[in-house]
């Protein structure tokens, strides 16, 4: 049995819980709240679960195997250290962790030979959907990407977005040719940019997690487009990651590490 801890206590931290509870091999082993939420949860099982602001704390009276987090990247530096201190293997959902703290991570799990996995999209689709864009740089000059999500989202662009750009500036081995127009009569209309990819967001009540990959060539377009239209969509990805790091003994960057991509 997997004993996990989830780490949040909003709609995605709450879908995770009622997850693990549905799986004959995985059992949950507490709620960590940072921001001062519910003090305590209840599942659609019925079961009422305590809240825990103090990860250490929990960690060292539970004694999890894995903890999964989808909070937000101010916390996620204090949960990785308690983690790596009592011996927890993360999943890690959160966007826009810093890149000291997942160089943390990946050195603290290396030291101890812990598994672990932090991954910007656990959808299946969209991390196919990121291969095929990687597979289609080599071949278009010009790209452009468009994210769009829900209202309450809180980074723009998404993590998917700038991973999605820097690993299909990776597969080029160059910067793609960014047009920059004569005129911008409205600053911002072009996005943002990564490695000569604009990079748009678009955030309306409505939408989940959308996004676009569009190639331009000389006579022709492509373009690459995954939907999440609910958020159980990232469970597959959430359940593969935490059976997995069981048996790994570093940090795997990206759901694809686990699927053979």
């Amino acid at each position: 049995m997997i004993r996990v801890v989830v780490s949040g206590a909003g709609q995605m931290g709450r879908l995770v819980l009622e997850t693990i509870e549905a799986q004959d091999d995985l059992q949950p082993a507490g709620i960590i709240e940072p921001m001062g939420g519910a003090a305590e949860v209840r599942a659609t099982s019925g079961t009422v679960y305590g809240t825990h602001a103090d990860p250490a704390a929990l960690f060292a009276a539970e004694h999890p195997d894995v903890v999964v987090d989808f909070t937000n990247a101010a916390f996620t530096p204090r949960l990785v250290e308690a983690a790596l201190e009592h011996g927890v293997r993360p999943v890690i959902g959160t966007s826009g962790v810093d890149a000291a703290t997942l160089e943390r991570l990946r050195a603290g799990l290396a030291e101890r030979r812990l598994g672990g996995v932090v991954a910007s999209n656990f959808a299946l689709g969209a991390v196919l959907l990121m291969h095929m864009a990687m597979l289609a740089s080599k071949f278009f000059d010009s790209a452009e990407i468009i994210e769009l999500h829900h209202d309450r989202k809180v980074d723009a662009p998404s993590g998917t977005a700038l991973t999605t750009a820097r690993l299909m500036r990776e597969a080029r081995g160059r910067d793609f040719d960014h047009n920059i127009p004569d005129l911008t009569p409205l600053d911002g209309t072009r996005g943002g940019e990564h490695g000569g990819i604009p990079i748009h967001s678009v955030r309306l009540p409505g939408l989940v997690a959308h996004q676009e990959v569009l190639f331009g060539g000389t006579g022709q377009t492509l373009t690459l487009r995954h939907d999440t239209t609910g958020r159980d969509s990232f469970m597959p990805g959430v359940l593969l990651a935490v059976r997995e790091v069981m048996h790994r003994e570093a940090l795997v960057e990206g759901l694809d590490g686990l699927i053979g991509l």
